[in-house]
């Protein structure tokens, strides 16, 4: 299957639904109000939205709609990668990887979590 382009805005909903699920539009709307101050116009248009890009499926629950993710966010968080290395990078992981060590503060349980990843990624 392949991942929709999911755009920012986008994003918080996917969210939302991906921790909680199914819910309606109205519980979606609640759960952004603390960090948005979006209007449930505007929320229920971005629900259509990735329903229409086969992000989201919904069911009819008596008068109201309950939305599932149809995509795990694993998954979005891999292709959504993938898109921001081939755009900025040229595809190089590398010089992706060095940009962002060199301009980041690193704590050593950092440094050494980044350690042990690379090592298994060395082994495997």
């Amino acid at each position: 299957m392949e991942i929709p382009k999911i755009s920012d805005a986008e994003w918080r909903v996917m969210r939302v639904l991906w921790e909680t699920s199914p819910l309606s539009a109205d519980e979606v709307v609640d759960a952004l109000a603390a960090t948005t101050h979006w209007k449930p116009k505007t929320v229920k248009t971005l629900l259509n939205r990735l329903a229409n890009k086969g992000a989201l499926r919904f069911e009819k629950d008596g008068r109201r709609y309950l939305y599932h993710p149809c995509v795990e966010e694993a998954a979005c968080v891999r292709a959504e990668t993938r898109s921001f290395v081939d755009r900025v990078y040229d595809g190089a992981l590398t010089p992706m990887l060095a940009s962002f060590l060199q301009q980041e503060r690193l704590t050593e349980e950092e440094i050494a979590a980044l350690k042990r990843i690379l090592d298994e990624k060395g082994r495997g």
